[in-house]
């Protein structure tokens, strides 16, 4: 799953790229720069298991590449792009070839988990070439920092979640709107009550409106004939739906047992009870309407509020059928909602990897510090990240600023990455594309299929996922 910019638009032509490992060879200054040998190493950057397939993204992309080997004689980094669906496969069959790319990304852990394994640790790089690693936000390099692999990343992009919510549908409703500051009261009806799953709920429920005007409440609510919805899941698999309960994984410590994590399954059964009894959120036909976004619901303009990441500010507009704006905006931020005691904000962070086998680690991780480093402001803005590098953030959001005009509430953004979900969602499973396919497929039948039995339902997708992970074995 990509963590980053979703599916948006018609398909579009793959730029492929392909091209042997090929070598040459080049001696390295003390600070890792090429010498000239008169050799030309080739850096082969493999794009995208996360975002970057946009053709509005591609130029910037290209112009990247261009102005590195302007800067680096020796190097001549050559740029793959592959459509996200097909990367996945594109790259195991280089991988199979003998071919696979020195460099990755820019991908999440998802996309990263699903060459579980494959990663160059980076320890002894950071140390050879003195990199600094306190120019990054406390945390974010042992994000990457995992048990057995070692630092297989650098800090790159990172994307709290928060809830979007539009002010338009909480003043028309008579609501106030939801706390921007986490561990606030919520007043409702005159009383203060916990910022929880449970006032989300209520919330959503007055925000879904059917056609005469009755909210979801009321005794005269026609749940065949709604036009406004209280609530979205934008974009989250099952994953990410357990995860704004409570942190956890769907394998043990072990690493071989399947399991289905207490607040995962009550988290579960809120998304599915939201669609066919409380009718809060659509289904999944709904979903894929195009009155309601084509797919990206709370774009469309009849969704009040939706849980996503800060990578959603790339296409949170409503639109016509054209792809232009319509109005203009007046989302805003607020803090994500607890659950019992805990709250949990789950966090997406893409970055570039390098190839564990790569036959130029020296001239990858060159290429590697550059992404992060020159050309990080130019990248970020095109993926919509917020910096991992501390010094860079202040800036990011004057520019969001720049194209968001109605005064955001970017301070939650910030608030929210120290609630970020550990382990992360997104973590390790066995045969970790299987048990992707499997999560996609379990979270349609929720939305698509109603009078499941949710308790005997997930505990026969907890035996899927055993029978899936005994497989790999």
């Amino acid at each position: 799953m990509r963590s980053t910019l979703p599916r948006a638009g018609a398909a579009f032509a793959t730029l492929v790229l392909l091209l042997a490992a090929c070598g040459g060879t080049s001696s390295q200054s003390p600070g890792g720069a090429s010498q000239g040998t008169g050799e030309v190493v080739e850096i082969h950057w493999f794009c995208c298991l996360g975002t970057g397939d946009d053709p509005q993204q591609q130029p910037t992309e290209k112009k990247v590449v261009e102005d590195f080997n302007a800067s680096h004689p020796n190097i001549k980094l050559v740029l793959e792009i592959v459509d996200y669906d097909s990367a996945f496969d594109a790259m195991s069959v280089e991988i199979a070839g003998g071919n696979a790319p020195d460099i990755v990304g820019p991908m999440g852990v998802s996309g990263a988990e699903a060459f579980h394994g494959k990663w160059l640790d980076l320890t002894d790089l950071i140390e050879s070439n003195s990199y600094d690693l306190t120019q990054f936000t406390q945390g974010s390099v042992e994000f990457y920092n995992v048990g057995g692999e070692g630092q297989i990343g650098l800090p790159f992009a990172i994307y709290p979640s928060m809830l979007y919510y539009q002010r338009d549908m909480f003043e028309e409703a008579g609501l106030e709107p939801p706390p921007h500051t986490y561990g606030e009261k919520y007043m409702l009806d005159g009383q203060e009550v916990d910022w929880d799953m449970d006032t989300l709920r209520e919330l959503a429920m007055r925000l879904t409106v059917d056609k005469n005007g009755n909210d979801a409440t009321s005794a005269d609510f026609d749940p065949a004939n709604i036009v406004q919805f209280g609530y979205e899941p934008q974009y989250q698999d099952l994953r990410a739906v357990g995860s704004y309960f409570h942190s956890g994984s769907l394998v043990a410590d072990d690493g071989t047992t399947a399991q289905i994590p207490d607040e995962w399954a009550a988290a579960w059964k809120w998304v599915y009870d939201g669609v066919w009894k409380d009718h809060f959120i659509m289904n999944e036909a709904l979903e894929n309407a195009p009155e309601f976004g084509n797919g990206n619901p709370y774009q469309s303009g009849h969704v009040a509020m939706a849980l996503t990441h800060l990578w959603y500010t790339c296409c949170v507009s409503q639109q016509d059928d054209a792809g232009n704006p319509i109005g203009e905006p007046n989302w805003d931020l607020a803090a994500v909602p607890a659950y019992g005691d805990t709250t949990t904000s789950n966090f997406n962070a893409d970055t570039f990897r390098i190839w564990a086998d790569t036959k130029h680690p020296q001239q990858s991780f060159e290429v590697l510090t550059y992404l992060l480093g020159d050309a990080s402001q130019t990248l970020l803005g095109l993926y919509g990240g917020m910096p991992a590098r501390s010094a860079d953030q202040d800036q990011f959001f004057t520019n969001l600023d720049d194209k968001w005009t109605q005064d955001v509430d970017w301070q939650v953004a910030k608030d929210s990455v120290q609630y970020a979900d550990n382990p992360s969602f997104e973590g390790y499973t066995p045969a970790y594309q299987e048990t992707f396919d499997a999560i996609v497929a379990e979270l349609s039948k929720f939305r698509s299929t109603e009078g499941i039995n949710m308790d005997d339902e997930i505990a026969k997708f907890k035996d899927q996922l055993q029978e899936i992970y005994d497989g790999a074995q």
